[in-house]
């Protein structure tokens, strides 16, 4: 196998010096991805980027079936929940091993949580671990016996389940951790169908077929992940051979490949949000009637059909159409409107003051954001606000972001792609989800009613019940306005002719367990 693996990126390096006769290795998959990971710690990770990579090479408790968000049973065959809905029992597959040789077990499971929760846990220094939230119901992990374990809750939880089928929920080796420490996201080591191999600072990522995987070794013998942030280069290498698949393929480029008898396009819809993270704790934006003017100001409807190409639909709020049953269908996308705009921004006194707008090159469901940046910044200025763009390379602008916008940006690009109508709002809207409390509001929205909501919707097992809670809260952030709600989009790949049981997921994650390149 290693020898294998040698000859792949032997062949790789001599595509990459002579791109016009290039051509990928055979039974190996060279994916197009959009940036550089920033770690392959699955607990270490937020963006759907780095999800690619770590969902296939470690497993969890749990996972979504095939073509859903449904939860299906993984390292866990099994599991009980008591009628209280705070006690859940996990049965757990046996013969398992990490590939680092090391069991799994109920012991393995306990590490993992206690690790991201337990902030007297030896290894949560591994950290951060910035998706702990997912486990904030967890009360105790509870070894039952080596192939048992127990969780209990400190009160009902609804998304549970999905959330274990989450990145955090992947079950990465302890002894690995305890091995690397801080560096385990380099030396990572789980139980999926592919193992690490090496990582290339800005070249590659490789991972090779688990020969022993408990649920059948893959048909590939490796993967191979290049980070290439320029779109127009990721199409010129996928055009000239160098990729199998890519990712994220820009709008004017999907009917070129369409078109192609030697690609296969994919789309699949998802829960996605692509919006603008306006910064409410100073500046303009501090002011509602300001925030709902740029919502009023921005041609999102424009912005849909001439730059993302009806790749998207406009956005009504903050929780994606594709959770059907918690969306609030009554809401209205806001229209374009720029003399409403003009009209909130003189009673809001608006004095011309100018605006810092954070734009990435690129980044998970980022959808052209370029331009987007550079369309939204005309449309705010064609109503008096003057916006200057700084843009940033992916892991360099969530580092600016994510700690917050206080004393940095007025506004901010942003897109999520999320497992429950729980998570975005949750990780993203609450007061208790400020940056320096170690959550995403970047923005420093705070609403008691909404905190208040989302509370109760997370505790109730009354799907009906949650659904109400879950539309007025879209009422309010809706009015409230902390965000532009700009997209949801319809996710794409593109994939050479010759790769074989390729799909999309509505999770988002790149699943290669079952492809094939003959």
């Amino acid at each position: 196998m290693k020898r294998t693996i040698a000859s792949a990126l032997a062949a790789l390096a001599m595509s990459l010096s002579a791109p016009v006769l290039a051509q990928t290795p055979p039974n190996v998959l060279v994916v197009g991805q959009i940036a550089e990971p920033k770690s392959l710690d699955p607990d270490a990770v937020t963006a759907v980027n780095d999800f690619r990579i770590v969902f296939n090479m470690y497993d969890g408790l749990v996972r979504y079936k095939d073509g859903t968000l449904e939860v299906e049973p993984s390292l866990a065959e099994s599991w009980d929940i008591s009628d209280d809905g705070t006690t859940y029992t996990f049965h757990l597959r046996e013969g398992v091993t990490f590939h680092d040789g090391s069991p799994f077990n109920a012991d393995a499971v306990k590490f993992n949580i206690d690790r991201m929760i337990d902030e007297d846990h030896p290894s949560h220094d591994t950290g951060p671990f910035p998706l702990a939230f997912y486990f904030s119901a967890v009360e105790e992990v509870k070894v039952v016996d080596d192939h048992t374990v127990e969780f209990q809750l400190k009160e009902p939880f609804a998304p549970f389940l999905s959330n274990l089928a989450y990145t955090p929920g992947l079950m990465v080796s302890p002894a690995a951790v305890k091995e690397h420490g801080k560096d385990f996201g380099r030396n990572p080591s789980g139980t999926g169908a592919y193992k690490f191999v090496e990582w290339q600072d800005n070249s590659r990522v490789v991972v090779e077929r688990n020969p022993d995987y408990w649920d059948g070794a893959p048909p590939l013998e490796a993967v191979i992940y290049r980070p290439i942030n320029d779109a127009n280069t990721r199409i010129a290498e996928m055009l000239s051979g160098g990729l199998d698949v890519m990712v994220e393929v820009p709008p004017d480029s999907v009917a070129q490949f369409r078109d192609d008898p030697g690609f296969t396009v994919h789309e699949q819809a998802g829960p996605h949000l692509w919006f603008l993270i306006l910064n409410l704790k100073e500046g303009p934006f501090a002011d509602q009637k300001v925030r709902q003017a740029a919502n009023y100001a921005i041609d999102k409807t424009a912005l849909v059909e001439n730059i993302l190409q009806g790749t998207a639909e406009v956005a009504a709020g903050p929780t994606p159409p594709a959770f059907a049953w918690a969306y609030n269908e009554t809401l209205e996308p806001y229209p374009y409107d720029p003399d409403k705009a003009k009209q909130l921004l003189e009673e809001a006194g608006y004095d011309s003051e100018e605006l810092t707008f954070y734009v990435t090159e690129g980044g998970s469901g980022m959808l052209d954001p370029i331009a987007m940046g550079t369309a939204i910044q005309a449309d705010l200025k064609a109503v008096g606000m003057t916006v200057n763009i700084e843009t940033y390379e992916w892991n360099t602008f969530l580092g600016k972001v994510n700690p917050g916008l206080e004393g940095k940006a007025d506004m901010a690009e942003m897109a999520w792609m999320t497992n429950s109508p729980d998570t975005l709002p949750f990780l993203a809207l609450r007061t208790e989800a400020w940056p320096e409390k170690g959550g995403f509001n970047s923005g420093y929205y705070s609403n008691e009613k909404v905190d208040e909501l989302l509370s109760d919707a997370r505790t109730s097992t009354d799907q009906d019940e949650r659904a109400k809670l879950y539309k007025e809260m879209q009422e309010i952030v809706y009015e409230d306005a902390p965000w532009v709600f700009v997209a949801n989009w319809k996710q794409n790949a593109v994939t050479r002719a010759s790769v074989e049981d390729f799909k999309l997921q509505p999770s988002f994650f790149l699943m290669l367990q079952d492809v094939a390149k003959p």
